[in-house]
């Protein structure tokens, strides 16, 4: 395979809930009102240590966007997805942005349930959907 390259970032940080590697900044975050599956979900206009899966045509609340899953390169888990094209045109904001799904995957810096620190590490759904 390759060299994996892990970025570390600093400041207030989304990481991996189950290695912790570094995936966002809080300040990257478009929007708090997302929802996935299993509850919250964020949209972040940049995320980093993550690989992107297939692309697929999904059927969401706010019309059919083409997405792909993203996985977390330290340990594989997928993490959320990434909005790669909107179909409709008032959803056309989302392309390239990305969604993090907060309760079972990713750890935050604004609660007792999340996980933040300035150290070094290695390591389908929408806005109106539930």
């Amino acid at each position: 395979m390759g060299r994996l390259f892990v970025v570390n970032l600093e400041g207030k940080i989304y990481s991996c809930k189950h290695c912790r590697t570094h995936l966002a900044l809080c300040e990257d975050v478009v929007s708090k009102s997302f929802h996935c599956r299993h509850g919250k979900a964020y949209l972040f206009s940049k995320v980093v240590n993550v690989s992107v899966g297939e692309k697929e045509e999904r059927l969401m609340m706010t019309g059919m966007h083409t997405v792909a899953d993203i996985f977390c390169v330290g340990c594989g888990s997928i993490v959320g997805w990434k909005y790669e094209t909107a179909h409709e045109k008032s959803q056309k904001y989302k392309e390239g942005k990305s969604v993090l799904e907060r309760r079972f995957k990713v750890s935050g810096p604004d609660g007792s349930n999340y996980w933040v620190s300035h150290e070094a590490h290695v390591g389908g759904s929408d806005a109106d959907d539930a």
